[in-house]
């Protein structure tokens, strides 16, 4: 269980990245979305011992970890946004070097662990092909592969799938589920297909704060009966945004292809009832209408 009571995080010159967040989070993948920029980051950067909050704690099974990293690495593993690696290094020599930094493995013990792990990761096949050579689904999975090392009670990824192509981010989606089955996962994403498919519940944050804690289920239960979609002219959609709630405009065929929100009254002439996405609950949420996702505990 990780729990988070009133986390607050001011940077020098008074920017306050997350403002009193708690949140309680038990075995299984939870997500974090929100835009960038809402203080996912931070949170994920403080959950992992690399930065210190201005005020609220952390507990990890019970365990007061608040400012005491020492407590949380060798229950934790970890993939940062932003993950170097060196690219004239196979697959193997780079995931080595990762281990003996973490201080995983003995001398004689690396190769084996690190061959195990490439096959758990699905990068066996790649163990001695130079790190430049491959795709960025399989320089995540090779993050993955180092963030699992020691078995990690608690697994942190940050923004895994960005940049990622739809058959990679299906793979990736695959092996983030089965990890999820034995350790608690904190996945961080702006992107809300991640969390539609991968997360039984989730959190929203934005401007450092936590606007919302619910399921999918909820969040689309909460718009039934209140969506519509139609297909309207550019004009149109310019007059349309101007007297209803339009949730997203994509160009099909070279028509706005609109839906809208809309809880009392009817619809404009053309426009059908929709089945509500987690989409609409959250871009809904982003324009301000928090009662659409339920508070509460997570």
């Amino acid at each position: 269980m990780l729990t988070i009571e009133g986390l607050t995080k001011v940077y020098p010159g008074g920017v306050t990245a997350l403002q009193g967040v708690s949140l309680e989070i038990s075995g299984g993948m939870f997500g974090l979305l929100g835009p960038n920029g809402s203080g996912k980051t931070t949170l994920m950067r403080i959950l992992a011992g690399l930065l210190e909050p201005t005020d609220g704690r952390i507990m990890l099974d019970g365990e007061e970890v608040t400012g005491h990293p020492e407590r949380v690495w060798p229950r934790l593993g970890y993939l940062p946004q932003y993950f170097g690696f060196y690219p004239e290094l196979t697959g193997e020599e780079m995931l080595a070097h990762l281990l003996r930094l973490k201080g995983v493995g003995g001398p004689g013990m690396l190769r084996a662990l690190g061959a195990e792990l490439l096959e758990r990761v699905n990068l066996g096949f790649a163990a001695r092909r130079k790190v430049k050579t491959y795709s960025g689904g399989m320089r995540q999975r090779l993050g993955i592969a180092q963030a699992i090392a020691g078995n990690p009670a608690l697994l942190i990824v940050d923004e895994p799938t960005a940049g990622l192509d739809p058959e990679e981010r299906l793979r990736f989606y695959r092996l983030l589920a089965e990890l999820a089955e034995s350790r608690t996962v904190l996945l961080s994403t702006h992107i809300v297909e991640d969390v539609a498919t991968l997360c039984p519940r989730f959190a929203v944050l934005r401007f450092g704060h936590l606007l919302a804690t619910t399921t999918p289920a909820e969040a689309r239960a909460g718009l039934e009966g209140t969506m519509y979609e139609g297909t309207v002219g550019r004009d149109a959609l310019e007059a349309l945004a101007r007297t209803a709630t339009v949730t997203q405009a994509h160009l099909v065929e070279g028509v706005n292809r609109v839906r809208l929100h809309l809880r009392d009254g009817a619809p404009p002439a053309g426009f059908v009832p929709a089945a509500p996405t987690l989409e609409d609950a959250y871009l809904l949420q982003m324009q301000g209408a928090a009662h659409l996702l339920p508070a509460g505990a997570a």
